[in-house]
């Protein structure tokens, strides 16, 4: 297996880019930067490269908030999320049948490590997850049918952690990294 040299840069999407703007004026706002602090700040997540670049400047801010959970949930029937949308620093979602299907290729991650948490009862799952994106599902339970993933090979690894939990009864997730 081969993988990818260090410097070479992932690329970033402008949501990427504007969450961690975003992220500064906050901090700013709130005074936990100063003036030169959030220049240097700016200076950086517009000259970065890499995603790696981003979460250096992320990881040196105070944490954030604590409402940064959000619930998706319905009795049957179809919960789909796909297109440019924002991902919670903790999803859950909960189907009692039915089918889930969560589209993470285009979204916006404003979190550099992110949970979903699924409880599912009967019906399948399926999670599409960015090309560069770390998964880890070693906690979630499964009643029937396994989990079906396949790590992309060659990753970098500078995107973000995708750590799913909870408990599906009778079906099966599938997750798969965006081919694009």
């Amino acid at each position: 297996m081969t993988s990818l040299p260090e410097d070479l840069p992932s690329q970033i999407s402008e949501d990427a880019r504007d969450a961690t703007v975003r992220r500064l004026q906050e901090a700013y706002a709130e005074g936990h930067l100063s003036h030169e602090q959030m220049d240097e700040g700016l200076d950086q997540v517009l000259t970065a490269r890499t995603h790696g670049e981003l979460a250096s400047v992320l990881a040196s801010l105070p944490e954030e908030k604590a409402d940064t959970t959000s619930t998706i949930a319905a009795a049957g029937g179809r919960i789909r999320r796909r297109g440019p949308w924002r991902v919670p620093r903790t999803l859950k979602v909960e189907s009692a049948f039915g089918q889930v299907r969560l589209d993470l290729s285009r979204a916006v991650f404003e979190h550099q490590e992110v949970d979903i948490e699924l409880q599912l009862g009967t019906g399948k799952a399926r999670i599409t997850v960015p090309r560069d994106a770390i998964v880890d599902f070693e906690e979630l339970h499964t009643g029937w049918k396994d989990t079906r993933y396949r790590p992309r090979k060659g990753s970098g690894g500078s995107g973000p952690r995708i750590r799913i939990t909870g408990a599906l009864g009778y079906g099966r997730l599938k997750i798969r990294h965006a081919r694009r």
